[in-house]
């Protein structure tokens, strides 16, 4: 009945050892069950260990089902309790669900009726805990995981992505920052038996070293300053699922030996806990260092960066993917037209040479960045031309052309000066929409000097108005 990876555990609570008995035999094939008969020893096994469910009898002696409820409550408001009653009674029933009582069912009971709870309350557990991590993920990107590509180099990577998604081997994403290495990460989860269950990202760069371990374990109540509540890790998280983590290679060293434990064993205990969690995760991993060098520098743990490099798959940069950057040019601006409801009618040849020339030191972020950039400052029915590009993506582009040729020296007073001035007279045109003569009054120099500009720049005349 339970899903891929689930470990379910269900507390039983009854000082009748037939009523136990009978709730054993109707659940023992499905989860994994304990039993106890009173509420302080149910109390006691909570603290001790994970319950996904509690099966609670309303009438025991010394504490109560009523009190034993609400001691749970306050412990751990997450776990779900059935209450169970010998007798139909409405104030009863009205109490456990006043105190948080997810249900109410009365001896005798069909086990098709115990059942039937017991899956629908879990369904409910499972749902609110895929909702908590949404929420707390602002960073999250919803949509596809489509990718766009016709370079040799992608479609290997394309390649690997179909093998490895029918897999559940750990997986190392290498390559420069904003090549798309989450995006690769999703599509091997999204592909994979796994889609269905959670795919949990953490960037170990961006959680402090000393929160780290609680981030991915989670803790207990008390477990040091601050912790008010038990809180859940990200393992916990993406049980059945699939855990990446983005820049691996800042995990401190003390880190990365008990990762390595849940790799090897795929259980693990909450920070401030001795109880074991079994876990089924799929990792993967991405970094845009060489672990091979930092384990050489004793920087990565050898074993660690050997289980997770099981399968390998390096993602090439921007400058480095021929023709790619008109199509994906092309397909972030039918994105942003859509999301920000614009429409803008496309990119002229001339944009998208200067776009193809520039080196894309920050790959496919930078790109998306920029289009969505242009389509929020363009005007509806017109086209990103070579004049709307800023400053910098020119000037950049003359520096790295240049310094190919071996001519890095040039650069200062002649090609970006070149690249400055054309494109200042650009706007200055734009901004009098093609009217020479205005434009050359708002330079301070002459209408033939303008021309003359426009000529040793390749300026078309496009638009003329004088």
């Amino acid at each position: 009945m339970s899903n891929i990876g689930e470990h379910v555990r269900i507390l039983i609570v009854d000082d009748e050892l037939g009523a136990r008995e009978a709730l054993e035999l109707i659940l023992e094939d499905d989860y994994e069950l304990e039993s106890v008969n009173t509420g302080r020893e149910a109390l006691a096994r909570i603290k001790a260990g994970s319950f996904d469910l509690v099966l609670l009898d309303i009438n025991m002696p010394e504490l109560d089902g009523i009190e034993t409820l609400k001691l749970i409550k306050a412990y751990d408001e997450s776990i779900d309790t059935i209450m169970i009653s010998a007798s139909d009674s409405a104030k009863k029933a009205t109490a456990a669900m006043k105190c948080g009582a997810y249900d109410y069912i009365t001896k005798p009971y069909e086990a098709e009726e115990i059942l039937t709870i017991v899956e629908r309350a879990l369904e409910r557990r499972s749902l609110q805990k895929e909702v908590c991590f949404l929420r707390s993920e602002r960073a999250l990107q919803f949509g596809n995981f489509r990718m766009v590509s016709h370079a040799p180099s992608m479609q290997t990577v394309f390649e690997m992505i179909e093998k490895v998604a029918k897999t559940n081997t750990s997986v190392l994403i290498t390559g420069e920052s904003g090549t798309g290495k989450e995006l690769v990460a999703r599509a091997i989860h999204g592909t994979s038996q796994r889609a269905s269950k959670p795919f949990v990202p953490i960037n170990c760069a961006a959680i402090p070293s000393e929160l780290m371990e609680s981030e991915l374990f989670g803790h207990e109540k008390g477990a040091f300053t601050g912790a008010s509540c038990r809180t859940t890790g990200k393992l916990e998280f993406a049980n059945g699922g699939t855990l990446f983590l983005d820049e691996i290679s800042s995990m401190k060293i003390e880190l990365q030996a008990k990762l390595l434990r849940v790799l090897q064993e795929m259980e693990f205990n909450r920070v401030g806990s001795n109880s074991t969690i079994k876990v089924d995760v799929r990792t993967v991993a991405a970094t845009n260092c060489r672990l091979d060098e930092m384990v050489k520098e004793n920087r990565f743990r050898s074993d660690l960066y050997f289980r997770l490099n099981v399968i390998p798959i390096e993602l090439p940069p921007l400058r480095k993917r021929q023709g790619d950057i008109p199509l994906l040019a092309n397909h972030f601006l039918t994105k942003f037209n859509q999301l920000l409801k614009k429409n803008i009618k496309g990119i002229t040849q001339q944009a998208i040479t200067v776009l193809e020339r520039y080196p894309w030191p920050g790959n496919i972020r930078e790109l998306e960045n920029l289009i969505e950039r242009l389509v929020v400052l363009g005007k509806d029915g017109h086209w990103i031309d070579e004049k709307d590009l800023p400053f910098e993506l020119l000037l950049r582009e003359e520096v790295y052309t240049h310094t190919l040729e071996g001519n890095p020296g040039d650069i200062g007073l002649i090609h970006a000066r070149q690249a400055f001035e054309r494109q200042y007279i650009l706007r200055a045109l734009d901004r009098y929409r093609w009217n020479q003569s205005s434009t050359a009054r708002s330079l301070g120099i002459h209408r033939n000097t303008l021309l003359q500009k426009m000529k040793s720049l390749s300026i078309n005349q496009e638009g003329e108005n004088t």
